[in-house]
């Protein structure tokens, strides 16, 4: 028997000790219990302040900074977790108490417009990788939620005819479409809104909808393409949260 086919099989009195020997050192570790569970427990809370306190430093003195001389207004009790992906060139309008978390994207075709503009209003959550692409204009209202994942587009990037987009062009002007969402809506995670889409005060999207056409207010919508599948009433709504 060769020593390959001793050590795979860990045969023989040395190949035995030696494979017991490196599963004992895979699975030492450093004590823990006894006298020692208070010293690992301050150092444990001595890291996670360490790292906040990192967090907390890179995002107030560089990620906001860069962050808001970027935009051409930043309302007040603006959060911002980490620094979003800008490209192009573009207006953005933040309001009041808005949270930005994780690291939103913001893509300005300025093809057709030297300034589009991107407008989220107060109180509104954005979440962690939420994508804007704009060519005109993308308005988000006051109290809004935005899970991860969410994609809105005023255009849609590349034209039908294939032979145009072997050409290298994208949207005509004429297909760029403003999107609209009005307040208190709120969109789930991996949902995708498209161009021209007007979305109605107090709607929900549903997870990994896409939008195709505009939503009533007080309506919950899903699937692909989004469709109407319940009316919320206002009463109740006003109901449940007394």
């Amino acid at each position: 028997m060769s020593i390959i086919t001793q050590i795979r099989r860990g045969k023989g009195p040395f190949w035995g000790g030696l494979k017991r020997l490196a599963k004992a050192l895979l699975t030492m570790h450093v004590p823990v219990g006894g006298p020692l569970r208070p010293f690992w427990r301050v150092m444990y809370s001595l890291h996670v302040f360490i790292r906040e306190l990192w967090i907390w430093s890179r995002r107030f003195f560089w990620n906001e900074p860069l962050f808001r001389s970027y935009c051409e207004s930043v309302g007040s009790r603006f959060q911002l977790e980490e620094l979003p992906y800008i490209q192009g060139a573009g207006r953005i309008v933040v309001g009041d108490g808005v949270c930005l978390s994780g690291k939103p994207q913001i893509a300005f075709n300025n093809q057709y417009r030297d300034a589009p503009l991107l407008e989220i209003g107060d109180e509104t959550f954005v979440g962690h990788f939420c994508s804007f692409s704009v060519a005109e204009s993308i308005r988000v209202g006051r109290h809004c939620l935005l899970a991860g994942g969410v994609s809105i587009a005023d255009y849609d990037g590349h034209p039908l005819d294939a032979e145009a987009r072997r050409r290298g062009e994208t949207s005509r002007a004429c297909e760029i479409q403003p999107v609209a969402i009005g307040d208190d809506v709120w969109i789930g995670s991996g949902a995708t809104i498209l161009k021209g889409v007007t979305i109605g005060d107090r709607a929900i999207v549903g997870a990994r909808a896409v939008v195709t056409r505009d939503v009533s207010p007080d309506t919950i919508v899903a699937g692909n393409p989004a469709r109407i599948v319940k009316h919320l009433s206002t009463a109740a709504l006003l109901e449940s949260g007394r």
